[in-house]
């Protein structure tokens, strides 16, 4: 038998605010037991990993061990969805106002961080 992802982890300061801002951004639902300390996330289908879990820490952390490789059809359209909802572009834009876009044509992304900093890409 071969281990798997149950949860990718976020630890921050308002579990709840972080948990609600990725649950708009994934689709994924909140634990109806969901609290101040502790929220875990579902996954709506049976794609991607079971579980993103927030958990309350009394100070921010300085780095980010760890990050989260998003997928979409259009990403220009969503990445636009996400600043709107709160993540900020880590990459410059270009003259015309798009995303300076990271790797090759056949495989490109850019990088962003959720609200409290952590960093995830889009491509």
């Amino acid at each position: 038998m071969t281990a798997f992802i149950l949860n990718i982890t976020f630890e921050c300061l308002d579990p709840l605010s972080l948990g609600r801002f990725w649950a708009d951004l994934t689709g994924y639902t909140v634990d109806p037991e969901a609290n101040g300390d502790r929220v875990r996330l579902t996954k709506p289908d049976d794609r991607g990993v079971r579980h993103l879990l927030f958990v309350r820490v009394d100070a921010p952390r300085t780095d980010t061990r760890i990050h989260v490789d998003l997928a979409a059809r259009e990403p220009g359209a969503e990445i636009e969805r996400l600043v709107d909802a709160g993540a900020t572009l880590v990459d410059s834009r270009q003259a015309d106002g798009l995303p300076a876009w990271r790797g090759t044509p056949e495989k490109r992304w850019v990088v962003l961080r959720d609200p409290e900093g952590n960093e995830f890409c889009l491509g």
